[in-house]
């Protein structure tokens, strides 16, 4: 009931860069340039992959968009999304509805229309009651309304915010303002044929049953090994998105030797992982060899450590972030593979041109600015840490972090230490917020995105401030102030001082212990409601979202619980719940779930950076404009950037071998890597 103004990302899981310097023995092959074929064999990420249902979430997920089903909206060869089987998607009520018109020349591959019913039964599959594995957060069901409510069997089907108009017209009714175009490429979001799926439920994705509406079908499938693909011949494309020429792709599960497969002729393309493939194959390969950019940012990012150090002076941060020279640590550190940026982003994203760094490379800047901050040559700082990956777990982090700890020695005479982390740890430290024990310093951070979403565009420039709750920035009695939440087992002891203990069951039975609490919320929401009032018109929409209860109706329905209630223990449990709304307490999740009282602290105390950044990411929600999404995600990356919390150093590349006669291999620029849109593949 409580006001939330954490903009939590849901199931977005970050995963780390592939290992670049394993070893692979490639002396003595021969290539030998594969004859012109119809016939396409590339390798596949996953080797356990047990389904083609959509409704799962692995790596099935590049097929399944764009190859076996084509959806409203999928990508084009540049990775842009247009529309597909939509003609165009139109936003009303501020954003928070969406008209989705179709193309009525969309057949499955059986010669059926494919129509808005085909959608609809897809997406209420996937939110159904039934089916506790279902991978909701997924595609656009993560954003429908009464999706969850009508999931968790609260509602009924009548009321999730899905409506078929007619066959080629869909109106979509979401929780909240999305532009829902990056949600409807995914595979989650794919249409099904319901006769198939209803008449073999467990195996309607088995050829003799498949039935699909994208370019190719399933003509072999066995579960966890070989995937052969192909062509549709009932596919109908839309204009200006045709697909290549391959008639069959086979896909066999990821080869640990994938560069040797396919230098004797196993694989027609094949992703470059090491170092050492990446060297012979620039040395004999050359115009084989093709690089496109990945959404993934590698940087020098603060570690959240609670105590107190220099680099609580932002003077100390901006002169590190001056003192590093970029260009070494792309090359040859990192062997070339990995392009080189300032900014959380990369040419061709959208928000590359907005955002900009403003502590170029510059040594003497950087030492005028140690001495000002009061370290003279480095004089006074104690012992820095940097805390990368394991060298099992990523190569790359332990050799940035070796690279960086010897620049900041020669440039700043500062003394860092090489921390290599367990997995859990690291996580912890590069995805969560204040972690206890951590030592001051920085961490080797990398952050990859799922998919291309709005909300997705900061390539989590604003993990650092906004994972969790307040206290991860700013001075240190704040950080001490709101930053305890993170660590108390049960309830804010600050909170229970003032009104007493929640595991006290003898508290809330007179209506006389209810009175400090009803106070001290009557205080806090009048606050509140000036401090929203005050606010930009796109943050108070995102904060008060349609359907809010205001403050003094939900101070009003506790009150009349307590009135309600006929025994001591129901007064009892009331007043607990009463106590909740107005006090902090453990979440059980590692975490704390923040009351009124701490809110209007937070809001009284948090520093510019925090509440920018905060703002910012509650207007990115709530607006359907993919120009001001783009603005907003830029003004986080350049805060955290010009704070000095958070240093990008360079991009992830997707780096892979092609034959001479095939293109239009597309490499996955989003987490899962690898290939995908298998569909665009030309042989000449």
């Amino acid at each position: 009931m409580k006001m939330n103004r954490k903009i939590m990302a849901v199931g977005t899981a970050a995963i780390a860069s592939a290992a670049m310097c394993g070893a692979s023995l490639l002396t003595g092959i021969t290539p030998i340039a594969s004859a012109a074929s119809s016939v396409v064999t590339i390798p596949y990420p996953a080797d356990n992959l047990a389904t083609l249902d959509p409704i799962d979430w692995s790596g099935n997920i590049l097929v399944d968009q764009g190859t076996l089903f084509e959806g409203l909206y999928g990508y084009n060869t540049k990775n842009q999304i247009v529309p597909k089987i939509a003609t165009k998607a139109v936003p009303s009520a501020g954003g928070r509805v969406w008209t989705i018109y179709m193309r009525h020349n969309a057949k499955w591959s059986n010669g059926q229309p494919v129509t808005a019913e085909d959608f609809y039964y897809a997406w209420m599959r996937l939110l159904a009651p039934n089916d506790s594995n279902g991978a909701i957060w997924s595609g656009v069901t993560n954003n429908i309304l009464n999706g969850y409510a009508y999931h968790a069997g609260s509602v009924p089907a009548s009321k999730v915010g899905i409506k078929v108009i007619n066959n080629y017209e869909l109106q979509v009714t979401l929780s909240g303002v999305t532009n829902i175009k990056g949600l409807l490429v995914l595979s989650a979001s794919m249409p099904l044929y319901p006769p198939s799926v209803e008449r073999h439920p467990s195996n309607w994705f088995m050829p003799q049953n498949f039935v699909g509406d994208g370019p190719y079908v399933v003509s072999k499938f066995i579960p966890n090994g070989e995937l052969v693909l192909t062509r549709n011949p009932h596919y109908v494309g839309g204009p200006g998105y045709n697909v290549g020429n391959v008639q069959q792709i086979n896909l066999i599960p990821g080869p640990t030797v994938a560069v040797e497969d396919y230098l004797a002729n196993k694989l027609d393309a094949a992703g470059i992982g090491s170092a050492s493939d990446y060297k012979y194959s620039v040395a004999h390969f050359k115009g084989q060899i093709h690089k496109t950019p990945a959404a993934q940012i590698s940087g020098l990012n603060w570690d959240h450590s609670t105590m107190a150090s220099p680099l609580n002076n932002q003077l100390v941060r901006e002169a590190i972030a001056m003192a590093i020279n970029r260009r070494p640590i792309v090359n040859p550190v990192l062997f070339n593979m990995v392009g080189l940026t300032d900014v959380f982003s990369y040419p061709g994203f959208p928000t590359y041109k907005l955002e900009h760094n403003p502590y170029n490379f510059n040594v003497a800047a950087a030492r005028k600015l140690l001495a000002k901050a009061g370290y003279p040559n480095g004089r006074g700082v104690p012992q820095l840490y940097i805390y990368t990956q394991t060298t099992t777990n990523s190569p790359p982090s332990v050799l940035m972090g070796e690279a960086l700890a010897q620049e900041l020695k020669s440039n700043l005479n500062l003394n860092f230490k090489i921390e290599p982390t367990n997995a859990t740890q690291f996580g912890a430290m590069n995805w969560g917020g204040l972690t206890a024990g951590v030592k001051p310093g920085f961490v080797i951070g990398s952050e990859i995105i799922n998919w291309d979403q709005t909300l997705q565009w900061p390539l989590q420039a604003d993990q650092w401030v906004t994972t969790g709750f307040s206290g991860t920035v700013g001075s240190q009695a704040y950080r001490q102030y709101a930053g305890t939440n993170w660590y108390f087992s049960a309830y804010d002891p600050r909170d229970v001082k003032l009104w007493g203990s929640p595991t006290n069951r003898n508290m809330g039975i007179s209506y006389s212990q209810w009175q400090p609490i009803i106070a001290s919320a009557k205080q806090d929401i009048a606050y509140l409601n000036a401090w929203t009032a005050k606010q930009p018109a796109l943050y108070r929409a995102a904060l008060n979202p349609p359907g809010s209860v205001p403050y003094a109706t939900q101070l009003a329905q506790f009150e009349a619980s307590y009135k309600a209630a006929k025994t001591n223990a129901a007064k009892n449990a009331a007043w607990v719940a009463f106590w909740k709304w107005v006090g902090t307490y453990a979440n059980g999740a590692g975490g704390a779930s923040m009351g009124l009282n701490a809110q209007v602290y937070i809001d009284q105390h948090e520093p510019a950076l925090e509440a920018n950044m905060r703002m910012w990411e509650a207007e990115e929600s709530n607006t359907g404009s993919s120009q001001t999404a783009a603005q907003l995600s830029a003004e986080m990356g350049n805060a955290m950037i010009q704070s000095g919390y958070m240093i990008p150093l360079n991009y992830g590349e997707n780096i892979y071998l092609e034959k001479p006669n095939l293109n239009g291999v597309m490499g996955n620029p989003w987490a899962w890597g690898n290939f995908y849109q298998l569909q665009y593949m030309n042989l000449k």
